[in-house]
């Protein structure tokens, strides 16, 4: 992004560099999605892409009305049956879950092969701190079971998977003689440029019935307003992720919420309206990486077994709220062009915040990153970091496919190094 526009940082390592690695990650996840989406380098689709039923076909008339790019967006929702998982039949709305395991998740696709290969899974463990030697190298880890017993974990190498708030947090906590302001803190980096996605959501409501509570919930993309245009007044850009309705229960709490629906008399009438006649436009923005944004520990506040809880400082960037104004605006015009007849807008940042990024990040100047280029701590030879905190910046896509991309490099990079991995 440095080099492209003049923002931000570049990373240190190419789109080009995590591309297998990509590739990877989707047959194990089982991604269906569409070749030749002109956003994106050119790769083959593990899938057949989803159905875009009534609800994707209305809103791909706008699209088309206005000459904007969309495209059957990529999606982790198996298409056809795949290795053991059967494929999408449209039971209902993919927020609640999914019963026939066509959604995938961790759970089914990367963690019953791992523990095959012989991984030990411990759940509802709770970690303290990393525990280092003199020599500054990491011996292990203190963590807490579920019934609050403390244990020492023992190990030749440590590698956290924690995400843009707990990564932080444990190393903030990890603190020693050798470490006074906290694990692998020498640039104090660690917890600094937090990044969120800040987000919007638009929706339109039409006359004519549309899919909303049954199918997947993300099976469309735009992707017109990504990059940096000189003639708007924000750097960076957005993408759209089209959203169908929701089933009849959340329907009617965010209806109520939101003020459309009313309670009492006119209640069902506002519902019938309403369900399965709406359409989301999802905003997610690119959140630029900025040094006071970050996680630090709480002074007062701790958790069950005592442990400083994080605390998080986040300002809204002027260039975030630009954009999310840009975004919303266009929204409501592409709704319109599918034929909505009535659209609204949720305020921005009300829905965003779950998607945590930049807290340790990568770099080849151990003086302004946390981990080196292939995820190894600039100070702890024998510490790495596989998770969405490495981000040196945000794109505005979802960050799922990426962490589990990034978390294939370094696995292979530590495979490959294991012979001089501590030199």
């Amino acid at each position: 992004m440095r080099t492209l526009d003049g923002v931000a940082d570049d990373w240190p390592i190419s789109y080009d560099t995590l591309a297998p690695f990509y590739a990877e990650n989707d047959r194990m996840m089982g991604v269906s999605g569409m070749a030749g989406d002109p956003a994106y380098p050119a790769k083959e689709a593990v899938l057949p892409p989803l159905a875009l039923g009534r609800s994707g076909e209305t809103l791909a008339r706008g699209f088309n009305k206005l000459g904007w790019h969309w495209w059957p967006s990529d999606s982790a929702i198996a298409s056809r049956d795949y290795e053991g998982r059967a494929g999408c039949i449209n039971l209902g709305n993919c927020i609640a879950g999914c019963a026939q395991g066509a959604k995938a998740s961790t759970d089914i696709t990367y963690w019953p092969a791992a523990i095959r290969a012989g991984v030990e899974l411990r759940t509802r463990c709770r970690v303290r701190e990393i525990v280092c030697n003199d020599e500054g190298m990491a011996t292990g880890v203190v963590y807490y079971d579920a019934d609050g017993v403390e244990h020492f974990q023992a190990a030749e190498v440590v590698i956290m998977a924690c995400n843009g708030v707990g990564t932080p947090r444990i190393l903030l906590n990890s603190v020693s003689k050798r470490f006074p302001d906290g694990l692998a803190n020498s640039s104090g980096m660690v917890g600094r440029n937090l990044m969120f996605h800040p987000a919007a959501f638009v929706t339109g409501v039409f006359e004519d019935q549309q899919d909303g509570s049954r199918g997947p919930h993300n099976w469309l993309w735009s992707h017109e307003f990504y990059e940096t245009d000189p003639t708007r007044d924000f750097v960076r850009g957005y993408i759209f992720e089209a959203n169908r309705g929701s089933g009849p229960v959340i329907s009617a709490l965010s209806g109520i919420g939101a003020g459309h629906i009313p309670i009492g008399e006119a209640h069902h009438r506002a519902f019938r309206r309403r369900f399965n006649h709406t359409i989301d436009l999802v905003v997610l923005c690119e959140d630029l990486p900025e040094v006071h944004n970050r996680v630090t520990l709480d002074p007062v506040l701790k958790d069950a077994n005592g442990i400083p809880a994080p605390k998080i400082d986040y300002t809204i960037s002027e260039n975030s709220h630009r954009m999310l104004q840009h975004a919303v605006a266009r929204g409501r015009e592409v709704l319109t062009a599918a034929g909505a007849v009535e659209v609204n807008d949720q305020t921005p940042l009300s829905v965003g915040g779950w998607h945590l990024m930049g807290t340790a990040r990568m770099g080849t100047d151990p003086a302004r990153s946390v981990v080196n280029e292939w995820g190894r701590s600039h100070d702890v030879k024998n510490l790495f970091i596989v998770d969405g905190s490495v981000f040196v910046t945000s794109a505005a896509v979802n960050p799922t496919s990426t962490i589990q991309a990034v978390a294939l490099y370094v696995a292979d990079a530590i495979k490959s190094r294991l012979a001089n991995l501590f030199d």
